[in-house]
């Protein structure tokens, strides 16, 4: 006999539509998965065996045969195992024929029973026909984000059996709660003594949706400034905070009790992290990397010249394009990587920096130090700033700067006066806008004129700067065209890789 059960797998991001066919025959008792099974897929036959047997369902001592359709498509993760298990009990005559018509499942099988959750419920269940999704149970509000299937939470498979057959209605999820995030404290600007072009420069990024890049001596403020840079962001629209929760639930990451991501988030990887940790992908396991999580939110790289240049250099074609395209054997797939890039990095291996005698560094360490950050990477850095030491006055005074909900007032009514003109953040307006959007006065034209004949500026560097020259117009409640005190400024902070004591 023959049943067929929908199902779904994961494939990066983005969940693929499986029909699992269970065949029962007679001949030597057996249980062979096909349709490029993963390891994990191959080895359901034994949590589906001990599964029924503590359930104290019938195992038939026959032929059995699990087709994975699509056949062409790898299948991973223990997630089919309910569906295979729903279909064996159809094919062995212990569940009617058609008892899941309309149905899909997923969900991992303990030896015990138990339905266990897996990762990318969301778009798992995305990938679903409109109709009933049976999933473990803790992950109900997870799968109802979708919010186009009738969604029944399981405890044991048992509890699937039982109404299946009749003898029992679906396990009745809770009234729905609203839940109320704990507010978790936010590092505020206010906290920061001094650091004024810092300040600035940070306000700047969240303005605009800049990338930002600080250069100074350890202990002078540069991961402090970054950390309070998603604080000054808006939340996610329901488009972005759906998009992010779908990425955060691919990759295992752990969702906010709501179950939807409604802030930027902010990932911060190691400078040891490997390529693919960062880019993401794989062999087997096609799994988001750190740029993809942090898709709509901040990407902060510490002691940015610690990473591995080949690491580096990777991130050029995202910050481009939004997307990173990643290519294996087995598969290829396609990451959405639209983040707002912040780094932070020593002037040198010591940390010191400035004149030769007062660094400890020799040139030749400097100039392999600087070598680590390509002249394109920097290019596409829009604000690029040099952070001294605090003046110790500024540092042991009682006098706060502003605190960031102040500047978030601010900050929001740039972004209106960007989303007024049809793009999200300024650093998206494209090219062919700009004269439009960012048009110059003949000052400000002459000044970027000279910025280019002296080499200070590429044509990717120009629409930067205009980029940013809009953003601090905008911060300054400024309409019309851009002056040269916009453009100077913006100048200023898109310091010279030599100033900074980086290769160009």
């Amino acid at each position: 006999m023959i049943a067929s059960v929908s199902s779904a797998t994961l494939l990066g991001v983005d969940g693929q539509r499986v029909a699992v066919e269970v065949h029962v025959s007679s001949g030597l008792p057996g249980f062979t998965v096909v349709g490029l099974p993963d390891t994990a897929c191959r080895e359901a036959r034994d949590r589906v065996r001990a599964a029924l047997l503590s359930s104290e369902l019938g195992w038939p001592l026959r032929r059995v045969t699990v087709n994975l359709a699509p056949s062409g498509v790898r299948k991973q993760g223990a997630g089919l195992d309910l569906a295979i298990a729903v279909g064996l009990l159809m094919a062995d005559g212990q569940l009617p024929p058609g008892a899941t018509d309309g149905l899909a499942l997923l969900g991992e099988l303990g030896l015990d029973g138990t339905v266990r959750p897996v990762p990318g419920m969301v778009p798992l269940v995305d990938a679903l026909p409109n109709g009933g999704v049976v999933v473990p149970w803790s992950c109900v509000a997870e799968a109802e984000l979708v919010g186009r299937h009738q969604v029944w939470g399981v405890h044991r498979l048992v509890e699937v059996f039982d109404a299946l057959r009749g003898r029992a209605a679906w396990p009745e999820a809770p009234s729905p709660v609203a839940v109320v995030e704990p507010a978790e404290r936010q590092p505020d600007l206010a906290e920061i003594r001094g650091q004024a072009v810092g300040r600035l420069a940070v306000e700047v990024a969240a303005a605009g949706g800049h990338h930002l890049l600080m250069v100074g001596p350890p202990g002078s403020g540069k991961t402090m400034l970054a950390r309070r840079l998603p604080g000054l962001l808006p939340d996610l629209g329901t488009d972005e905070a759906l998009a992010v929760t779908r990425v955060h639930s691919a990759a295992g990451l752990a969702l906010p009790p709501g179950g939807l991501v409604r802030r930027p988030p902010l990932r911060a990887p190691h400078h040891g992290a490997s390529a693919v940790s960062l880019l993401g992908g794989g062999t087997s396991l096609m799994r988001p990397g750190e740029i993809s999580a942090a898709h709509n939110g901040v990407l902060f790289l510490d002691e940015l010249g610690e990473f591995a240049p080949s690491v580096l250099d990777a991130l050029r074609q995202p910050l481009e394009e939004g997307v990173i395209r990643v290519s294996r054997a087995r598969a290829s797939v396609t990451f959405p990587a639209r983040f707002q890039l912040v780094a932070a990095m020593n002037p040198c291996p010591c940390g010191i920096g400035g004149p030769p005698g007062s660094c400890r560094c020799t040139e030749s360490a400097r100039a392999r130090y600087g070598r680590r950050l390509s002249g394109p990477l920097l290019d596409r850095f829009d604000l690029r700033i040099e952070i001294t030491r605090a003046d110790p006055t500024e540092l042991l005074g009682l006098d706060q700067g502003e605190p960031s909900a102040t500047v978030l007032e601010r900050v929001l009514v740039a972004r209106a006066r960007a989303m007024a003109r049809g793009t999200a953040t300024n650093s998206a307006v494209p090219a062919h806008r700009l004269d439009e959007v960012a048009a110059l006065t003949p000052s400000a034209s002459a000044l970027l004129r000279d910025s280019l004949r002296a080499g200070v500026l590429s044509a990717r560097g120009l629409h930067r700067v205009r980029r940013v020259a809009r953003t601090i117009a905008d911060l300054g409640d400024r309409a019309g065209p851009l002056t040269d005190d916009d453009v100077s400024l913006a100048l200023q902070l898109r310091s010279e890789p030599d100033r900074l004591g980086v290769a160009a």
